[in-house]
């Protein structure tokens, strides 16, 4: 699709079991849709290790799959190869965040690390909440939060021609196209 090398994107979450892996599934669904899958890599990952080799939590897979989102990933603990590897690092709170930063130490890296929240559109919180404790509207409200912000960052990404509709990269809102 493109001669460019793809834009690599990793997000990060505590255990990479609820929000990271969600926020790739989205935004791997939402550049599927847009048939940009060429342009990018996309991964997750979790700034802890007690569920490296784990599936995605069975309630964030069940949430996911009501809106046709699949999430494909393992857990796994970020490294600081990551940190050359990617492109944009972005994290679902502030505790990761710094945790990023604490593994990027004072040295330089290739990527830009940023709270995933900064692309949303119509939502207005610093953080993704963690569902892992609550009930299943939690999972409901993260995935409206990455679904917004993953259009939000796709827009920013691989803008549009000036003119269309930019509410979401096909000009129709939401992922349920």
């Amino acid at each position: 699709m493109t001669s460019s090398p793809p834009i690599k994107v990793l997000f990060v979450c505590l255990g990479n079991i609820c929000r990271s892996p969600a926020a790739e599934g989205c935004f791997l669904h939402l550049i599927a849709r847009e048939q940009l899958a060429d342009a990018f890599v996309v991964d997750s990952a979790g700034t802890g290790h007690w569920h490296v080799g784990k599936p995605a939590d069975r309630r964030m897979l069940e949430a996911a799959a009501r809106r046709g989102i699949q999430l494909p990933s393992r857990a796994r603990q970020i490294a600081r190869s990551d940190l050359e590897a990617f492109d944009h690092i972005l994290t679902m709170d502030a505790d990761n965040l710094a945790a990023v930063q604490r593994l990027a130490g004072p040295h330089p890296t290739r990527a830009t690390m940023a709270p995933i929240t900064r692309y949303c559109r119509r939502h207005r919180l610093l953080e993704v909440p963690d569902p892992y404790y609550g009930g299943p509207d939690g999972f409901e409200q993260v995935l409206d939060l990455l679904e917004d912000a993953c259009e939000g960052l796709l827009a920013e990404l691989w803008p549009r021609p000036r003119g269309g509709d930019r509410s979401s990269p096909s000009g129709m809102p939401g992922f349920r196209a």
